[in-house]
């Protein structure tokens, strides 16, 4: 049998982009990260491969392209079985997938708000960003990840997210630490995985991008 031939089309600043990574480096599948110019010229395998969203990340499997990064997540954990991402239980998979697309949702959302908003405006993009995040911190509750024990498929979801919130705390005025302490650590658990170090980008890095599209949005 022929060695799959894996490709991941890139932006490094992309949570949504780092999802496909970690869950690759999770399965120990061997992938070419290929960079896109976002703000540019898109490539025109990107533009083939996601014709409908022209977006990252584009998950190629010998050619065939995955998009949505959810459902890139999703199909790594099928393609390649082992380890699971989710458990045999079809209740607590069902938990999991809800928790996914809450996050989906809202998450990123709620924190382009904050850089994107001043005065009251951005008081209440803080307060949605937290009371979302205190939701996710009650479903996590007194475990170590949103499944248990086991860093799995919602952790894989909302981690990339977090390489953002140093940005959204500085706009904003805000710790996420002091306001989800549950939460904070286990952002530092799932930091110590050698997965999430490898591909989270420095939150200081994410900073001065989102300096960088404020600029461009004429905010500055």
């Amino acid at each position: 049998m022929s060695k799959d031939e894996v490709i991941l089309l890139d932006f490094w600043v992309s949570p949504f982009a780092i999802r496909a990574k970690i869950a690759l480096e999770e399965k120990g599948v061997e992938f070419e990260a290929r960079e896109e110019d976002l703000l540019g010229n898109k490539s025109e395998l990107l533009l083939k491969s996601n014709p409908v969203y022209k977006k990252v990340p584009v998950l190629l499997r010998n050619g065939k392209p995955v998009s949505e990064s959810s459902i890139i997540v999703s199909f790594i954990d099928e393609a390649w079985p082992s380890p699971p991402f989710l458990t045999p239980c079809p209740y607590e998979r069902s938990v999991a997938r809800f928790w996914a697309d809450f996050i989906d949702k809202k998450l990123f959302d709620a924190g382009g708000k904050i850089w994107r908003s001043k005065g009251e405006e951005l008081e209440l993009a803080k307060k949605e960003f937290i009371e979302i995040v205190k939701l996710l911190e009650g479903a996590l509750g007194d475990k170590d990840f949103f499944g248990g024990e086991i860093f799995g498929f919602v952790d894989i979801i909302a981690i990339p997210l977090t390489s953002w919130f140093y940005a959204y705390e500085v706009f904003g005025g805000f710790k996420v630490e002091n306001e989800c302490p549950k939460f904070s650590a286990w952002m530092k658990r799932c930091n110590e995985r050698e997965s999430v170090a490898k591909y989270l980008p420095d939150p200081t890095k994410v900073y001065e991008f989102v300096c960088m599209m404020r600029k461009m949005h004429g905010l500055e």
